[in-house]
């Protein structure tokens, strides 16, 4: 494109509430376009509640959106989303839900009907062919999980300690 743009893809969008607005991007070049809450809510320290959107988009094939939390409120507020992100397939016509947890332990969060809430990335997907085998190539990591390239010093224990209840 010469306008400097990627790629752009057309999503189907119905309104289920024309009182909301519709998915937008706050800046050129943003990856997520804003989604916000269709209901008044509070959320009290560390709880959780599902609350819509007043949308539903159809992806074309071969695309799907994921639901990502907003770094700010999570900043501010210690808000996020539960299965984040939640994933919203092609072929998903329902309203967008998003499931939001307070993380904070003291505070209640009250989000107002038209907050920004999440937000909506669309990206292309592939499908995997899941072909069986009996056993997998070798690889510099091998079968390595869960911390296993470091982390925190405090949180990682003694030099080669390990947790043989921490499977892969």
């Amino acid at each position: 494109m010469d306008d400097g743009r990627a790629d752009e893809v057309d999503v189907l969008l119905v309104m289920l509430d024309d009182g909301l607005p519709a998915p937008a991007y706050a800046h050129a070049g943003d990856a997520g376009a804003d989604l916000v809450t269709a209901v008044d809510v509070e959320l009290p320290p560390l709880g959780r509640v599902t609350v819509p959107t007043g949308v539903a988009i159809a992806l074309p094939d071969g695309y799907a959106a994921f639901v990502h939390p907003r770094s700010g409120l999570a900043d501010r507020h210690g808000l996020t989303i539960v299965n984040a992100p939640g994933t919203v397939d092609a072929g998903y016509r329902g309203e967008i839900r998003v499931t939001l947890l307070n993380t904070d332990a003291t505070t209640p969060v009250r989000l107002s009907r038209g907050d920004r809430v999440a937000q909506l990335v669309v990206q292309p997907v592939s499908r995997a062919r899941f072909v069986r085998a009996e056993r997998l190539p070798g690889s510099h990591r091998g079968d390595g999980g869960f911390g296993s390239t470091g982390g925190w010093g405090a949180a990682d224990g003694p030099a080669g300690a390990a947790d043989p209840a921490v499977g892969v």
